[in-house]
């Protein structure tokens, strides 16, 4: 075999070695990116979770406290009748 020929297959086995390392390295950084990304998402719907919960104890008091008054109203024109 010629040495061009020898240059040329480990050229060749070289630059298959780097793409396939290439592509190796870029899927493990990816597969971390979408890992990550994963997590914030997660933490984002329990925040969001959260929050609904908070909602609905925050309406609820509300009513409570509605009501409270009513009845505060109804004792204080009881007491002038």
């Amino acid at each position: 075999m010629s040495e061009a020929v020898m240059v040329a297959l480990i050229g060749l086995a070289g630059s298959g070695a780097g793409a396939f390392g290439g592509i190796l390295v870029s899927s493990k950084l990816t597969q971390y990116r979408l890992e990550q990304l994963e997590k914030k998402v997660q933490a984002h719907n329990n925040l969001i979770e959260r929050t609904y919960k908070l909602e609905e104890r925050t309406e609820l008091q509300e009513e409570k406290i509605k009501v409270a008054n009513h009845r505060i109203e109804d004792l204080e024109q009881a007491m002038r009748n």
